[in-house]
């Protein structure tokens, strides 16, 4: 990912405060007043069991048979688009596989916003062997909170076509023919491609969450939009008209929002034109993914500071679907200190685990993702509290900024 990132200070001492907010506002009043009631709560048990079965058997399910239209023959000009600022070592390493593309007409751009490590004089040398490839660069800061948005929006106004093809320095297309596939989803009636961007694996836990969150967010967002409910697309992988950008104003309704650059301007598009997915294998982007986990929880308290901003249906669907994973799993663990009749448990949580573990797998193998089957049951429980933890976090601290 582009290095635009927020400076969350004093990690472990605001952990801490997390830890003890989430304790007094959260956890403690839930198990107070659900001691009053056990029934009750193996109902709200089940209740969100029936939940998550309702979006599996709408979206996810459907998803497993659904395959996206597609234009044959059809290979228009295309602009790819990078956004980098200090990306040297990764445009070293991924820019000449883009470059190298089949395609038989498309131009590559790199807006280089206030580097200082060098990558000037590397894209002036690929710019002199390559004609397909043109640079910007940015020297002085905008007033703006987010400088990709600007670096973006310079990116589209020097673009030549009108197919906009985004992704990330630290990406890599996993076949010659990422273009092709990912310019297949538009035609006459799609003005939007939104694509499927997974992490490189990597050995060690944290690895394997990242790619299940990934997997699972993907899940989310394009089974929504096979639907017709697209509320959002990553900047790894993404694609759209310049029509389309500028006929809704580009990202001015959100400039000064940290991130959206994908998220908020897809739900804005998705408002006024179609949105189509590509979730082939060589549709796909890798990218490299974060070390630890101290980096990889600043990358998520930017994401979900984001959707603070969604629109209210789009929150009200996704919260609805998070939330019933969320209060599963507490109201599961608070049964198990306080219930001495483990097999209702065990059988709620067994008939979940059958249909939603075997729907994660199947969307796994449809878009050619690794998934330990036998680490799942972990990573979804690690997900969903780590997930609450995050929000809480966000609620409370409320400060998120880019480097």
């Amino acid at each position: 990912m582009p290095k635009w990132q927020d400076n969350y200070f004093g990690q472990s001492a605001q952990g801490c405060k997390e830890t003890v907010w989430l304790i007094l506002f959260i956890i403690v009043p839930i198990f107070f007043a659900n001691a009053l009631a056990l029934p009750a709560l193996y109902f709200f048990l089940i209740i969100c069991v029936l939940v998550q079965l309702g979006f599996a058997v709408y979206y996810f399910i459907p998803f497993i048979k659904y395959q996206p239209p597609t234009a044959k023959n059809f290979t228009p000009p295309v602009s790819v688009i990078i956004a980098a600022h200090n990306e040297l070592n990764n445009l070293q390493r991924f820019l000449p596989n883009i470059l190298q593309q089949r395609y038989p007409n498309f131009e590559v751009i790199v807006v280089d916003d206030r580097s200082t490590d060098g990558s000037a004089a590397y894209l002036k040398t690929l710019g002199q062997q390559f004609v397909h490839f043109r640079y910007v660069l940015i020297r002085n800061a905008v007033n703006t909170e987010s400088f990709k948005k600007n670096a973006l929006a310079q990116g589209i106004a020097a673009a030549a076509n009108n197919i906009l093809l985004f992704t990330d320095a630290d990406c890599m297309p996993l076949c010659d023919s990422w273009i092709t596939n990912m310019v297949a989803g538009f035609d006459n009636e799609f003005s939007m491609v939104v694509g499927f961007s997974p992490y490189i694996k990597k050995a060690g836990f944290l690895n394997h969450l990242i790619r299940f969150e990934t997997l699972f967010t993907a899940i989310q967002y394009l089974s929504f939009s096979a639907k017709g409910d697209s509320y959002m697309g990553v900047g790894r992988n993404l694609a759209y008209t310049k029509a389309c950008f500028f006929q809704i104003n580009g990202f001015n309704s959100h400039i000064n929002t940290l991130g959206g650059d994908d998220d908020l301007f897809v739900q804005e598009a998705a408002r006024q034109y179609k949105v189509n997915i590509a979730i082939s294998k060589e549709s796909q982007t890798a990218s490299i993914p974060k070390n630890t986990y101290q980096e990889w929880i600043i990358q998520k308290r930017r994401h979900l500071q984001v959707g603070r901003q969604y629109k209210l249906p789009d929150k009200l669907r996704i919260g609805v679907f998070m939330l019933s994973n969320i209060f599963f799993y507490l109201t599961l663990i608070f049964l198990l200190f306080v219930s001495d009749n483990f097999f209702p448990l065990s059988i709620i949580y067994t008939l979940r685990g059958i249909v939603v573990y075997i729907v994660y797998v199947l969307i796994a193998r449809k878009l050619k993702e690794p998934l330990s089957v036998f680490l799942l049951p972990v990573l979804d429980l690690v997900y969903f509290l780590q997930y609450l933890v995050l929000g809480a976090s966000v609620l409370i601290f409320k400060k998120v900024r880019w480097k």
